[in-house]
C-alpha cells in the first residue's frame, strides 16, 4: 500500500470526475460484479464452510500493486488503473469487514465461534491499507525524486513478501495443503478468468477503448491477496480461509500474463491487417 501511495498523486482521485464512465464501471465490476461471480463459483464448486467464505473474502478485496504492473506490462491504461485501485482501496475498508461477517453467517454452521468486531476490524483495515497509501502520496508530494526511486524496490519487496507469506502458509499446512489446493484451487483458477473475462468484454460492451478494457479485465481479475490472507489469516485467524487466497495469489501470475499476451496478439493481429491493406 506504501508502493501504491508513492505512485499517487491527486489528480489520480480528481480522474473520478474526469473519465466518470470508466471509473464508474469499473467501481461497480469491482464492488458488485466481481462478489456475485465469486458466489457463483462458491455455488458451483460447492465450497463449504471457510473455504467458501475465504473465497469471498478474495472477491471482496481491491486490486493491488500487481495490477497496476500488470496493466503497465499488458499495455493497458496505467493512469485508469492506478486511479481504480486508488478508489477501490479507500472503500474496501468498510465494505469488507461488513461483507465478511455476512458470509461467516451465510456459509458457516457455528459463525458463534469466529469474532469479526466490525467497527475494529474497519479500524484496522483503514490503519494498514488507507494510511500507507497517504504517506506515501505525502513522501510523494514532498519529494517526488525520492518517491520515484523508491517506487520500483517498494513494489518488489510487496511482491517478495507475498511470496513469503504464502511459503509460510504452505509450510505451516503442509501436510494437508495439497488436499487444500486441490479443493480450492480450480475454484481460485475459475473465478480469476471469469472475472478477468468478465471486466475486460463488460468494458467493451460499454464501448470503452481497447487499453481502458484491458485495464478493466486486470482490475477486476487480479485481486490483492495480502489484504485477503490479512483478514482470513490473522483478523480471523483462520488457515483454511486463507487456501483460496493462497492459491490465486499463486495463479493469477500465470493467468495475468496469459490475458496480457492474448489481448495484445489480437491487437497486433489488427494492425497487422491494417498495414497490408
Amino acid at each position: 500500500m506504501l508502493g501504491m501511495g508513492l505512485a499517487l498523486k491527486p489528480i489520480d482521485f480528481s480522474r473520478v470526475l474526469q473519465e466518470p464512465k470508466a471509473i464508474t464501471i469499473g467501481i461497480l465490476c469491482q464492488m458488485v460484479l466481481l462478489p456475485l461471480i465469486g458466489y457463483f463459483v462458491v455455488t458451483v464448486f460447492g465450497l463449504k464452510q471457510e473455504l467458501a467464505v475465504g473465497l469471498m473474502i478474495l472477491a471482496f478485496c481491491p486490486g493491488g500493486t500487481t495490477s497496476n504492473l500488470m496493466s503497465y506490462l499488458a499495455r493497458g491504461d496505467v493512469a485508469l488503473s492506478i486511479s481504480l485501485t486508488a478508489v477501490v482501496s479507500l472503500l474496501t475498508p468498510f465494505t469488507i469487514p461488513l461483507l465478511t461477517a455476512l458470509m461467516i453467517e451465510l456459509f458457516l454452521d457455528n459463525p458463534q465461534n469466529f469474532d469479526l468486531p466490525v467497527l475494529k476490524t474497519i479500524v484496522q483495515l483503514m490503519l494498514i491499507t488507507v494510511v500507507p497509501v497517504i504517506l506515501g502520496m505525502f513522501i510523494n508530494f514532498k519529494s517526488p525524486q525520492f518517491a520515484a526511486r523508491a517506487e520500483k524496490p517498494v513494489k518488489i519487496f510487496s511482491i517478495v513478501f507475498l511470496f513469503v507469506i504464502i511459503a509460510g502458509i504452505a509450510f505451516k499446512n503442509r501436510e494437508s495443503m495439497v488436499n487444500f489446493f486441490i479443493q480450492a484451487g480450480a475454484a481460485s483458477l475459475s473465478l480469476n478468468i471469469l472475472a478477468l473475462l468478465a471486466g475486460y468484454f463488460i468494458a467493451k460492451l460499454a464501448g470503452l477503448e481497447k487499453r481502458q478494457s484491458i485495464t478493466m479485465g486486470i482490475e477486476v481479475g487480479i485481486q490483492n491477496g495480502t489484504i485477503a490472507l490479512l483478514v482470513s489469516g490473522t483478523l480471523l485467524g483462520n488457515a483454511l480461509m486463507t487456501i483460496p487466497a493462497v492459491s490465486y495469489s499463486l495463479i493469477m501470475f500465470v493467468t495475468g500474463a496469459a490475458f496480457a499476451y492474448l489481448v495484445n496478439r489480437s491487437r497486433n493481429k489488427l494492425k497487422t491487417m491494417d498495414s497490408c491493406e
